[in-house]
């Protein structure tokens, strides 16, 4: 199989969010021991792009960098020590340089593409999926409980209320008003205007004053308060699972006097190194719904390698609904 000597990628030249990408040429990367080159069919659009963008993520890189963190292809390569994924597989992984032509991934973290499937319909099986599983998990969800999800409309957020309807529970998704249908269309119970400033009164008149037993909080910012507001007293809990819309404090005082909720933060980076037995846990559990049906291939909303300062203000703007690809 030939390899080509350059490839085109978008890079990140300043922490100026979507502004501060620019499609360049650079060398193909080489696989080092335990890595394998992919040839990007799709890359998937997160928001840990945006912050990786803004410098506010935990880790950031400084520019210049590769963006993208998310790619589906074929394995043309592998380094050293790498027995599988062998060349010619199609597989999706996680890591850094994922909006490029080329990029190199852990073999170890890379998933094979399911049977059927094509590579943008599998953007999200390594990081959205999980991380809704996980949060769900990690929350205690169970079977007749009400959760209330927000971003409902996002690739995590559809995740979220479809696993949430498999395990039984009630779901009060949050969503601007223009993505209801698609939320209704993932089987939520219930559908709330993301805008709307009474979200904490309108969550607790759904649930009789008790307010939601889960709440996975990935908005941040002004609705943190809301999402405090709206969980039940004592054995109710909230998942922190981003913080797309800013940042939000809470004090020890606040958790004794104002708000006596089970505060639990997320990340899905520290659990695959933290917790592996668990994150094998989830991925197998996510074998196996993928197997049976429940997670099913869905449509990403598509846009050219080029445009990908374009996709990700769309996706800061909240101007789109479900997965996001770019094609190389």
């Amino acid at each position: 199989m030939t390899i080509p000597t350059a490839m085109r990628a978008l890079q990140q030249i300043s922490l100026e969010g979507p502004e501060g990408l620019r499609l360049v040429e650079l060398p193909v990367p080489r696989p080092r021991r335990g890595e394998v080159l992919i040839r990007v069919a799709a890359a998937g659009v997160n928001f840990v792009d945006l912050a990786r963008a803004r410098g506010t993520f935990g880790t950031s890189p400084q520019p210049p960098f590769v963006a993208g963190f998310e790619a589906a292809g074929e394995v043309v390569a592998t380094g050293d020590g790498v027995a599988t994924p062998a060349p010619g597989a199609q597989v999706i992984a996680a890591g850094p340089g994922a909006f490029a032509e080329y990029a190199v991934v852990p073999a170890a973290a890379a998933m094979a593409v399911p049977p059927g499937w094509t590579a943008a319909q599998a953007l999200g099986l390594v990081i959205n999926w999980p991380t809704a599983l996980a949060a769900l998990e990690l929350g205690r969800l169970r079977a007749g409980e009400t959760v209330l999800i927000h971003a409902a409309a996002g690739a995590t957020g559809h995740a979220a209320v479809t696993l949430a309807k498999h395990r039984g529970a009630r779901v009060i998704a949050v969503a601007s008003t223009s993505k209801h249908a698609a939320v209704r269309a993932a089987r939520a119970d219930h559908v709330l205007d993301a805008r709307d400033p009474d979200l904490a009164a309108a969550v607790l008149e759904l649930t009789g004053g008790l307010g939601a037993d889960l709440v996975l909080e990935s908005t941040g910012g002004a609705s943190f308060a809301a999402s405090l507001a709206a969980t039940r007293r004592v054995t109710g809990r909230v998942v922190v699972v981003g913080l797309a819309g800013g940042t939000a404090a809470i004090s020890n005082w606040d958790l004794v006097y104002k708000h006596q909720v089970q505060m639990i933060g997320f990340n899905l980076g520290v659990l695959i190194q933290s917790a592996p037995q668990l994150f094998g846990q989830i991925m197998g559990e996510l074998a196996g719904l993928i197997a049976s049906g429940i997670i099913a291939p869905a449509r990403a909303t598509a846009y050219a390698l080029a445009d990908g300062a374009r996709a990700l203000g769309d996706l800061e703007r909240r101007a789109t609904i479900g997965k996001l690809a770019l094609i190389p």
